[in-house]
C-alpha cells in the first residue's frame, strides 16, 4: 500500500516539474462598486464559558392512597461544552466573537424526570488554527480538517434526591447545585494566512498592487498607514490552481522595538511563505527601505529572513526609476527583482509568472517532504 503511494507522490512530482508555467488569468467579472472593506482575521482572542449544570430536584411523590411513596426528584442536565472543529470552509476568524457561551443543563424534575443535557457548541475555525492559552503555550493545534479541541467543559447537572435515597435514610430532603461551566480565555492564531504576503513601508504601493492583480478592493490613498489590518486576495492561473496573496500593513524603522503597527505586523509576515517587497523606486537610493526592512524582520525572526523573497519595483512609470532599478539590480543580485508599475499595469504579467514559479517550487518541497516520510515510514 505504501509502495504505490509513493510511486504516485513521486510521478506527480516528476510530473510537476516537468509542466509549463501556467497563465495567470484575468477576471471577465467587474468587481464590484460597494465600499465594504473585508479585513481579513489572522488572530484573535475569545473567553469560552461553557453551560451550566441543572440542578436536581428535591421533591417526595403523593399518590393516590399512598401518601408517602417515596423521593422522586430527577437529576438536572448537563451543560454544553465549547468544541473548536477545524473546517475548510472558513478561512478566518472573522465570524468570532470575543466571547463564546454555552447552553445551560435543563434542572430536574418531579416523578424522576431527569433534566435534558444541553447540545454541545462546536465553533467552526479554519485549518491550521493554533490554540493558545493565558500563558502563551500552544496547547491545541488543529491542522487538519476535522479535528476537535474541548475549549471548555460544560458542568456536570446536580443530583436529585432520589440518588441520595438508602436503606438508612429513606426520605433524603438533599439535592445537589448543578456544576459550574469552564470559564477559559485563549487566543487563537492562523499558523499560514498566504502563499504570498507583501511587504514594504507606507505608501509604497502594495493596496494599489493587490488591486491590480486580485479582486480585493483594499483602501487606497495618498496619506501613510491606510492599511490597518490584512487584505487577502487570490490569483487565479490557467491550471485552476489559486495562489492567496496578503497585503500587509506598512512597516517602519523601530517596528521591531513594537513602533508604528510593530509587533503585530511582523507577526502577519511570520504567516506567509514567500516576501514579495515592493520598494518605491522613484525615491532616491530605494535599496536602503530593503534593507531596512530586513533588518527590522532579522531583529524579529532568523528565520523568517530564510524564506524566498522577490523584490517589486514599483512606480516605474515615474521619471528617474528606471535609474533606480538599474542600481538596486547592481546592489541585490541574488534576489529576483521584477520592475512594475502597479498604477498602469506595465510589466504586472512577468511578477505573476514568478509568483507562479516560487509556489510552483513550494510545493514541489512540500510534495518531496511527504515522499521522504513516506519513505522513512
Amino acid at each position: 500500500m505504501f509502495a504505490s503511494i509513493r510511486r504516485a507522490v513521486s510521478i506527480q512530482v516528476r510530473n510537476y516539474a516537468k509542466r509549463p508555467t501556467p497563465v495567470a488569468l484575468k477576471s471577465l467579472k467587474s468587481k464590484s462598486k460597494a465600499q465594504t472593506t473585508q479585513y481579513f482575521v489572522d488572530s484573535r482572542p475569545v473567553r469560552v464559558v461553557a453551560g451550566n449544570g441543572g440542578d436536581g430536584c428535591c421533591s417526595f411523590l403523593r399518590a393516590f392512597a399512598n401518601d408517602k411513596a417515596g423521593p422522586d426528584g430527577g437529576d438536572g442536565g448537563n451543560g454544553s461544552h465549547i468544541i473548536f472543529q477545524a473546517c475548510t470552509n472558513t478561512s478566518d476568524f472573522s465570524h468570532l466573537t470575543s466571547l463564546i457561551t454555552g447552553n445551560n443543563g435543563q434542572r430536574g424534575m418531579n416523578k424522576d424526570c431527569h433534566g435534558k443535557n444541553a447540545e454541545n457548541k462546536i465553533v467552526k475555525v479554519p485549518v491550521g488554527t493554533i490554540v493558545k492559552n493565558k500563558e502563551g503555550k500552544i496547547v491545541g493545534d488543529l491542522d487538519q480538517e476535522g479535528m476537535m479541541f474541548i475549549a471548555a467543559r460544560g458542568g456536570a447537572g446536580g443530583r436529585g434526591n432520589r440518588f441520595f435515597c438508602t436503606n438508612e435514610q429513606q426520605a433524603p430532603e438533599i439535592c445537589e447545585y448543578g456544576a459550574k461551566g469552564e470559564d477559559i480565555s485563549y487566543f487563537l492564531e492562523i499558523r499560514s494566512m498566504a502563499h504570498i504576503g507583501f511587504i514594504g513601508l507606507p505608501n509604497a504601493g502594495k493596496s494599489t498592487l493587490l488591486r491590480a492583480i486580485t479582486r480585493a478592493k483594499p483602501k487606497v490613498a495618498p496619506y501613510a498607514f491606510t492599511t490597518l489590518k490584512p487584505n487577502i486576495g487570490i490569483i487565479p492561473y490557467s491550471d485552476y490552481e489559486q495562489i492567496a496573496v496578503a497585503d500587509l500593513p506598512g512597516l517602519i524603522e523601530g517596528s521591531a522595538e513594537n513602533r508604528g503597527l510593530g509587533i503585530q505586523f511582523l507577526k502577519h509576515a511570520e504567516r506567509c511563505n514567500t516576501l514579495l517587497f515592493v520598494i518605491d523606486v522613484s525615491i532616491p537610493e530605494p535599496w536602503n527601505d530593503y534593507f531596512m526592512l530586513m533588518n527590522e524582520i532579522e531583529k524579529f525572526s532568523k528565520e523568517l529572513v530564510s524564506r524566498k523573497q522577490i523584490i517589486a519595483a514599483n512606480k516605474i512609470d515615474i521619471e528617474g526609476a528606471e535609474e533606480n532599478v538599474v542600481k538596486l539590480r547592481e546592489k541585490l543580485k541574488n534576489i529576483p527583482i521584477i520592475s512594475i508599475s502597479a498604477k498602469t499595469g506595465e510589466n504586472v504579467a512577468e511578477l505573476l509568472r514568478v509568483i507562479r514559479e516560487l509556489y510552483d517550487a513550494h510545493m514541489e518541497m512540500e510534495k518531496k517532504k511527504k515522499l521522504e516520510k513516506l519513505n522513512n515510514y
